[in-house]
């Protein structure tokens, strides 16, 4: 693995001249000086500053040592600006080699225009600014506590989630981007009351602090999550089916087995699921089948509120643009309202149409998709945008 412990480490306190050193330190110390590194992934689920600080590094090493680098990476536009020759597989094969000037600029396989189109952005379909209001919080706050001592006692509070305030209306998509360790997922976890928080949160109407766990289950079906980590998020030992078919049975327990059979078939076909896959198990099914039947086990349950944690974070890009088109046209259909957390800023430009920027717990800056990427005003925010055109594929 390229990106070692204690480099990563270094890298998320910004401190980039003791990450140079640490990364130094383990590549020699690991490879022996080579000749060759082979980079396998090395910035996969990464943010896009820590991306972009790690490929920074990278280039300083290699032109250093002087050493040529196999970087293997399913980011179109991570390799047009640090490869000088690319070769392109689609199913085994070398489709296409050449300068990586060349291929960016003019892709001769229908494969590798595909790969270059699929890492494209595009504006967020419109939306009614006036649509009603699915989910809002007010000045939420997630606090964690430091113990220490032989009776653990609690000494301080880390504050993960610092007075946050969100609306999100139906058939809206709402992106909330930044750093790992930003804050990000433990807000959406507190919002649908998976997390502990203070502050006030309203759903579809209702204000949900207050109520108890049996009073909150029974607005699960209405909000639904598709978690980061769809290989834990499902079951190993339930098929496709019985996973999709899971919440029906939980909350609705009553309903016939023929008509579940028809919401799952029905699930499955919404999220692009072929129905012979329907009695495999998980393990069976690649990256963006599994992501996709996570998908459809929410949308069996035909919630208002979907909320997506890095959805794409470990999918290649053509799987990726297939999963946005998808969720683009969900929404169109359903009016489905999406709470998009992500740290791919082209996907949640493509997808959303009013983002928050979070930073070390707090909302730093938030204001439409065109705001935010066309004129950003926080210095965090400008980082963010600057970080994420680096690492999108080179203008022809």
């Amino acid at each position: 693995m390229l990106c070692a412990g204690s480099a990563d480490a270094a890298l998320r306190q910004k401190d980039r001249k003791t990450a140079s050193f640490y990364a130094h330190r383990e590549y020699t110390a690991l490879a022996k000086e080579p000749e060759l590194l082979i980079a396998d992934e090395p910035t996969t689920a990464l943010d896009v500053t820590i991306q972009a600080q790690i490929l920074g590094l990278l280039k300083d090493i290699q032109s250093r040592a002087r050493m040529s680098v196999l970087f293997i990476t399913h980011d179109i536009g991570v390799v047009g600006r640090i490869a000088d020759r690319v070769a392109v597989m689609n199913e085994g094969v070398v489709v296409e080699t050449g300068a990586a000037a060349d291929i960016i600029k003019s892709p001769a396989h229908p494969y590798t225009r595909r790969l270059i189109k699929a890492g494209g952005a595009k504006a967020a379909r419109g939306f009614n600014p006036s649509a009603a209001v699915v989910m809002a919080c007010e000045n939420l706050s997630v606090k964690f506590p430091i113990k220490k001592g032989l009776l653990k006692k609690t000494s301080m509070y880390i504050h993960a989630v610092n007075g946050a305030s969100v609306i999100v209306r139906e058939g809206q998509a709402v992106g909330i981007v930044g750093e790992s360790g930003s804050g990000k997922t433990t807000m959406a976890m507190a919002l649908l009351r998976l997390e502990k928080s203070a502050g006030k949160i309203v759903f579809m109407g209702n204000e949900i602090q207050s109520l108890d766990n049996k009073a909150v289950r029974r607005m699960r079906r209405d909000m639904q999550m598709v978690f980061q980590d769809s290989s834990g998020a499902l079951n190993p030992s339930m098929t496709v089916g019985e996973i999709v078919g899971e919440g029906l049975r939980i909350h609705r327990p009553d309903m016939p087995r023929s008509e579940q059979s028809v919401i799952i078939s029905e699930a499955l076909r919404g999220a692009g699921i072929d129905a012979q896959l329907i009695d495999r198990l998980p393990h069976e099914l690649s990256g963006g089948q599994r992501q996709r039947v996570a998908l459809a086990r929410a949308l069996a349950l035909e919630p208002k509120l979907l909320v997506l944690d890095e959805p794409t974070s470990s999918l290649d890009r053509l799987a990726q643009a297939q999963l946005i088109e998808l969720l683009r046209d969900l929404q169109k259909t359903r009016g489905l309202a999406y709470l998009f957390i992500s740290h791919d800023m082209g996907a949640v430009r493509t997808l959303c149409h009013y983002v928050y920027v979070m930073r070390r717990g707090e909302i730093v800056e938030s204001g439409t998709a065109e705001e935010i990427f066309g004129n950003p005003k926080n210095p965090y925010t400008q980082s963010l945008i600057s970080a994420a055109a680096w690492g999108a594929p080179p203008e022809s």
